[in-house]
């Protein structure tokens, strides 16, 4: 309403459609069970040798705890959200790019115009509540032509929230099954929705 009121026939240029996902980003979820999500984060980053990886937590409180718990593992890892300073978030990014560490775990509010080029992965070690903000984060990585890849852990707690995604970006999200995290038997019927693959 606002744009008629002041502009006389604007066009809207638009490269994407509006939650759109990259075509080059690949999207895997890992079912497991809640209290396996740190253990099998761990196993992802040292058995397939990730070098840098963005790892996204709901919480202030919980992106730092994870950070600890990855560091006990011996995993350079460092932290980025609301509450550190302006200066502590710019360090701890340029350590990141530099590969002086190979995890950064962000907060939403704090991965806001986060440019990091050819980012390989995403994780998403909590599940966003928005949709909206599942293609925010993926799209860290898969840019200028990159292939990257989006992963995601998936708990029962986390089902409604999976399918909310799934309905915005219009597509089923392929499920894996790491050995050794899987969820129970009949959790992992409900969290599968079909037939599994096991890498």
């Amino acid at each position: 309403r606002l744009t008629k009121t002041l502009l006389k026939d604007p066009a809207e240029v638009q490269i994407a459609a509006r939650n759109a996902t990259a075509d080059l980003v690949t999207h895997v979820v890992h079912p497991c069970a809640r209290e396996k999500k740190r253990e099998l984060l761990c196993h992802l980053i040292q058995s397939r040798g990730l070098k840098q990886v963005l790892v996204f937590c709901g919480t202030r409180i919980g992106a730092n705890r994870l950070a600890h718990q990855l560091r006990a593992h011996h995993i350079q890892v460092d932290a980025i959200h609301g509450d550190k300073t302006q200066g502590e978030r710019e360090a701890a990014l340029e350590a990141f790019k530099t590969g002086k560490t190979t995890v950064l775990v962000a907060t939403d509010v704090a991965s806001r115009g986060l440019d990091i080029e050819s980012l390989p992965q995403v994780i998403n070690f909590d599940i966003p509540h928005s949709p909206e903000d599942y293609v925010h984060r993926i799209g860290r990585t898969g840019r200028a032509g990159a292939a990257g890849e989006a992963i995601s852990l998936v708990a029962s707690t986390d089902l409604e929230a999976l399918a909310a995604i799934e309905r915005l970006i219009k597509r089923k999200l392929e499920r894996t099954l790491v050995p050794g995290f899987q969820p129970d038997s009949g959790t992992a019927v409900t969290l599968m929705g079909r037939e599994a693959r096991t890498p």
